[in-house]
């Protein structure tokens, strides 16, 4: 009795799984859908990452060291050619001071002896005792000591204000060299600045840049920088300005690259259209788009729809033929826009392109959770 119930349990079992492979086997199989190749626009572009910036900007430095003692501006303000930015407070040095005055003294006596022997020696000539030639000679050092007088009290007055007589604001006072917007004042009220000389760059004030004139600054790589050439338009778009982009005509590009993270890149840079929608400020981060090839309403096929030989890794796809049945067409392509390629030659507008990539319907309700 036990065997027979065994082996009809093993009857059953093996009923069931005759029952499933028959239901297996008379799915159909799968059908694939296709596609026909189109007329379309491709443009072939590369994104260079930089910044935009002033195409003027200068850095205001005094004319002397010294203490700022007023600053008239703030940061942002707009000012033109000429206006007093900041006025400097000369701190003069004690052994220059001294030295200077001590020139003075030395000036001052050497007229006063050069004063009594004038005024002697023109009373002598008067009388006729001394020739022309001799009191002109002293006459001559005479005037000399003046002038040497003169000499040693200006530069008195420059170690000790920084400037002479009415001119005494020249040297202290700064003024903006261009009309433009004040970007940076690195300086405050009380500080100590240096004047620009041989050794030193000096001290920077302020630095003013003309906001209307901006240019982008960028980088390509080396495998793109053959691509393209002075007076390429870009498209400039700002990361603090979300859809908007501004025009650039490419004015430059670097004959020289720089290696970063083991690629060579090249600095290049464009002239930017700007508008009066925004205010676009120094330093914002920027991406351009570079147009390296483009071409107008040629054959093209979506890229999701090629496939490549796995020895030689050429192009091909498959055309239908018939129901279901598809044959394989080796291809030329084109450029590609990462979306759609062009197609030279391999296919024609009238064929049907197999979509072999393309997720059946089942896959797409029961998802593989493995």
């Amino acid at each position: 009795m036990k065997k027979k119930i065994i082996f009809g349990t093993i009857a059953v079992l093996l009923l069931a799984v005759l029952i499933w492979f028959g239901k297996k086997n008379s799915q159909s199989p799968v059908e694939f859908e296709t596609e026909k190749a189109f007329k379309a626009t491709i443009v072939k572009k590369t994104v260079a990452t930089g910044k935009v910036t002033p195409l003027e900007e200068i850095e205001i430095k005094p004319q002397i060291s010294g203490i700022i003692d007023k600053i008239y501006f703030e940061e942002g303000a707009k000012v033109k050619k000429g206006d007093l930015i900041a006025k400097v407070r000369v701190v003069p040095n004690e052994q220059s001071l001294a030295s200077a005055r001590g020139r003075v003294n030395s000036a001052q006596i050497q007229l006063n002896n050069a004063e009594t022997s004038y005024n002697r020696n023109k009373g002598l000539y008067d009388k006729g005792v001394i020739s022309r030639s001799e009191f002109e000679t002293i006459e001559l050092t005479y005037n000399q000591a003046k002038q040497d007088l003169i000499n040693a009290q200006n530069d008195y007055q420059i170690i000790k204000r920084g400037s002479v007589g009415s001119g005494g604001s020249a040297n202290t006072n700064v003024y903006a060299q261009i009309a433009g917007t004040i970007l940076e004042i690195p300086v405050k009220e009380g500080d100590q600045v240096i004047q620009s000389n041989n050794f030193n760059a000096g001290t920077t004030i302020a630095s003013i840049a003309d906001m209307t004139k901006m240019i982008f600054e960028g980088k390509v790589d080396e495998a793109e920088v053959g691509k393209i050439k002075n007076g390429t338009v870009l498209e400039v778009s700002l990361g603090a300005i979300e859809k908007k982009k501004y025009p650039a005509k490419l004015n430059f590009i670097a004959p020289k690259g720089t290696e970063e993270n083991g690629a060579v890149q090249f600095k290049i840079k464009g002239d930017v259209t700007l508008d009066d929608e925004y205010f676009v400020r120094a330093g914002y981060s920027a991406n351009a788009d570079i147009v390296l090839e483009k071409k107008d309403s040629v054959l093209s096929i979506k890229e999701a729809l090629l496939q490549f030989d796995k020895k030689t890794e050429a192009p091909y796809v498959e055309v239908k033929v018939g129901d279901q049945k598809f044959e394989r067409r080796d291809l030329e392509l084109g450029i590609s826009d990462g979306v759609n390629v062009e197609i030279i030659s391999g296919v024609t507008a009238e064929d049907e392109i197999k979509i072999w990539n393309k997720t059946s319907k089942k896959e797409e309700e029961e998802p593989n959770n493995s």
